[in-house]
């Protein structure tokens, strides 16, 4: 698929450059490693969890899988656990996405800044790209959709790189260009008619697509 935008005219690249990337299904794929925390945390607690299910929707908050399979008092407790045991089961069976490390360096061999910005909690997020070597400049966790703007503009970013709706909606809350790839639980006709500007098949195309863009 060739990169497609519906409405980028208006956007041009800030200077110093910042692109920001979520990292759950456009970074990693860390469907393997959820789908073990998830059984553990099943077996733990004797409650049934399908694990099968809840990795074909990743994106949002913790808490709104969890909701699905324990009642509403006890999902706090069951979110602090599950981020717990997280780095035993989750962290060694996450793999980088095609072109997820050579997508971050192309934003700093421009010089730019290159930031990941996720619904994850900070320090597992910091596990998973730390143990992959993928290097941005900056992490921020624990924020999802239209919330992600917050950091995209503290962080001065132009560009926000996705694969769900709620990136693509954090991206425009920020005035940044929205990027989507769908990598994840949102296909191409999703993305776009949730606003993406630019859609590219996975982070393999990003390097040259951001060489051009950085020339505008």
């Amino acid at each position: 698929m060739a990169p497609m935008a519906s409405h980028s005219a208006s956007y041009s690249a800030r200077h110093p450059l910042t692109v920001g990337f979520d990292l759950d299904m456009t970074l990693i794929d860390s469907r393997p490693g959820i789908h073990a925390a998830y059984l553990a945390l099943s077996a733990e607690t004797g409650v049934w969890i399908d694990a099968d299910l809840a990795v074909t929707r990743l994106g949002p908050p913790l808490e709104e899988e969890l909701a699905h399979w324990f009642p509403g008092e006890h999902i706090q407790r069951m979110g602090d656990r599950y981020r717990e045991i997280y780095p035993t089961y989750a962290i060694t069976p996450t793999l980088a996405l095609p072109g997820a490390r050579e997508a971050v360096a192309a934003v700093q061999e421009l010089g730019g800044r290159a930031i990941v910005v996720t619904a994850k909690h900070e320090p597992n997020a910091k596990l998973h790209l730390a143990h992959l070597g993928i290097a941005p400049d900056e992490v921020i966790g624990w924020l999802w959709a239209e919330a992600k703007a917050e950091a995209l503009r503290e962080h001065g970013a132009s560009v926000y790189v996705g694969d769900h709706t709620g990136d693509v909606r954090g991206a425009r809350a920020a005035q940044a260009l929205s990027v989507a790839v769908p990598t994840g639980p949102c296909d191409a006709a999703e993305l776009r008619a949730a606003g993406a500007d630019v859609i590219i098949d996975d982070l393999t195309a990003f390097p040259a697509w951001l060489r051009a863009y950085s020339r505008n």
